[in-house]
């Protein structure tokens, strides 16, 4: 397959990008009128954080989470298994939306981004992570001088 010549073949395309923002749109309104009929599903308001297609996407990974906060265990299994239920309805909606030859195979997943954001912060306000970046600073500041 030929390589586009501004790419630099290390991530995702300019169209992987572009078809998964339109799918990231697409189910984000379709959750939120709750268009899917379950109550499982209706009763919690989902984040769609990000749509990961693949390269030739017919598959797109859904990194969803409840709004508001992080769901663990079963209740963040159980959220997972009513979309992935639905998964066929979904990818009918999204289908609907697109204009692409094949309709990507929907996959959900948890998303941890807003979970380890929370990790850094915790790492970063500890008083041994604070006192050497505070000597660090300083000697930057000693090798500014000299």
């Amino acid at each position: 397959m030929a390589k586009n010549r501004f790419s630099s073949g290390e991530g995702p395309s300019q169209r992987q990008l572009r078809v998964g923002e339109l799918i990231r749109r697409t189910l984000s309104d379709v959750l939120m009128r709750g268009e899917v009929h379950d109550p499982d599903l209706n009763r919690i308001s989902i984040t769609v954080g990000e749509v990961r297609p693949s390269p030739d996407l017919k598959v797109a990974t859904v990194f969803v989470a409840p709004l508001g906060g992080t769901l663990g265990g079963e209740s963040g299994e159980a959220m997972l298994a009513a979309l992935r239920r639905h998964s066929g309805e979904l990818r009918h909606h999204v289908a609907k939306a697109m204009t692409l030859k094949y309709a990507p195979d929907l996959r959900f997943r948890l998303d941890e981004t807003f979970d380890r954001l929370d990790e850094t912060r915790r790492i970063f306000s500890d008083e041994t992570v604070q006192r050497d970046i505070a000597a660090r600073d300083d000697d930057d500041d000693e090798a500014d001088l000299g």
